[in-house]
């Protein structure tokens, strides 16, 4: 096998997860734009998930976002999903839409709460052995907005006596992937505020414990691949919500603040082993005013973009300008596989997997957007919180 055929494999192989809720109407904490055609149920996100998978090829698996994916039989939902080409993915739970949780979820001082948050998360658990999914997606808003309002230590234990139950209900083959974020809503202290906090409970729980990283959810400057290449490293990175940020937790499409930025993630991702199906590459993602499937085929296509480099660098000349200390030659490298138009490379990959070589042009061919808004009139679109 050529390096182009291996590298062209590797791309066909490769498995990005898109989000249901990003499939309905979202916005920001002003205003929540409608589009027409937008999803009215679990079940039509997955409809528009399945294009998206149609078109690419690579977006075999949906995630699912619980109570805003509530259905009655979750079974059902998992066989709705393979009836259309797609598998539901990872279970995300959700502990800070409610009124309870205004002090926290899992952490909050009220053991009443910490129950019934709790018991959501195992919920969670049963949902997944429903579905078939093997990942369980956790964030906690948890955290103080004013020193002395908790024990910050108190805080700690009780996340990790959650956590814990939670790790002791996963069958031998699920696993639970711990997300953080240094800010919003609590903004003096956040109880999983950075990649640390996250790999220290996920070292203590086991094997089944990883880290996930959401690309928005650092401060500016973060040197991002750094925190990849580490838990690559020590065998804690879970997975991926891939999105942009310009300011803090934007979620806009992943490559569009900073491709050169995806390329160096992808990079440390190739480079360290995690080009595989242990690092989930799922999307997180807020689309506010663009089309909500192109949107997703263009973030999915980014994705790929970014692989694509980060496969033709030159590892045998990397590695020997590295160890001769050739400073710039190194970064030369690295350029020059960031400077490629991959763009007839995945053209040819597409085309070779019976795609249409543009994934975008073929989805706007379909008439799929003009159907779904003739079709979905009347009834409750899904949105952010819903």
């Amino acid at each position: 096998m050529t390096a182009i055929s291996a590298v062209k494999a590797a791309l066909a192989a490769q498995a990005i997860e898109t989000p249901s809720w990003a499939y309905g109407n979202s916005g920001t904490r002003f205003k929540v734009f409608a589009q027409p055609g937008v999803p009215r149920s679990p079940q039509e996100k997955l409809e528009d998930a399945a294009q998206v998978h149609r078109h690419t090829g690579v977006a075999p698996t949906v995630a699912l976002h619980i109570p805003w994916d509530r259905t009655d039989d979750y079974a059902a939902l998992a066989r709705f999903a393979e009836d259309h080409g797609v598998r539901l993915g990872a279970i995300n739970a959700n502990v800070f839409q409610e009124d309870d949780y205004r002090l926290g979820s899992v952490c909050n001082p009220d053991p009443a709460v910490r129950r019934k948050a709790l018991d959501h998360l195992l919920e969670c658990v049963d949902i997944m052995d429903a579905t078939g999914s093997r990942d369980l997606k956790l964030w906690f808003a948890d955290g103080t907005n004013y020193p002395g309002q908790d024990d910050i230590r108190a805080r700690q234990d009780r996340l990790a006596e959650a956590l814990e139950a939670v790790r002791a209900r996963l069958g031998e083959d699920q696993r639970m992937l711990l997300e953080y974020k240094f800010f919003e809503p609590a903004f003096y202290t956040t109880d999983v505020p950075d990649w640390g906090t996250a790999y220290a409970h996920c070292l203590r729980l086991g094997p089944q414990a990883q880290v996930v990283v959401d690309t928005g959810h650092h401060a500016p400057g973060t040197n991002i691949e750094f925190i990849v290449a580490l838990l690559l490293r020590e065998g804690k990175l879970g997975g991926f919500d891939f999105n942009s940020r310009f300011y803090a937790d934007d979620d806009l499409m992943v490559g569009a603040a900073d491709p050169f930025q995806l390329f160096r993630i992808m990079y440390e991702v190739v480079a360290g082993g995690g080009y595989g199906p242990q690092v989930a590459f799922m999307l997180d993602q807020c689309h506010n005013i663009e089309p909500k499937i192109p949107a997703i085929i263009r973030s999915v296509m980014n994705v790929q973009e970014a692989t694509a480099k980060a496969l033709l660098v030159d590892r045998e000349a990397l590695a020997k300008a590295q160890a001769d200390g050739d400073v710039l030659g190194s970064n030369a490298v690295l350029m020059d596989a960031f400077n490629t138009d991959v763009r007839p490379l995945l053209a040819e990959v597409r085309e070779e997997m019976g795609l249409d070589a543009d994934p975008v042009a073929a989805y706007h061919r379909s008439g799929w957007g003009e159907r779904i808004a003739e079709s979905r009139r009347g009834g409750r679109q899904a949105g952010w919180g819903a």
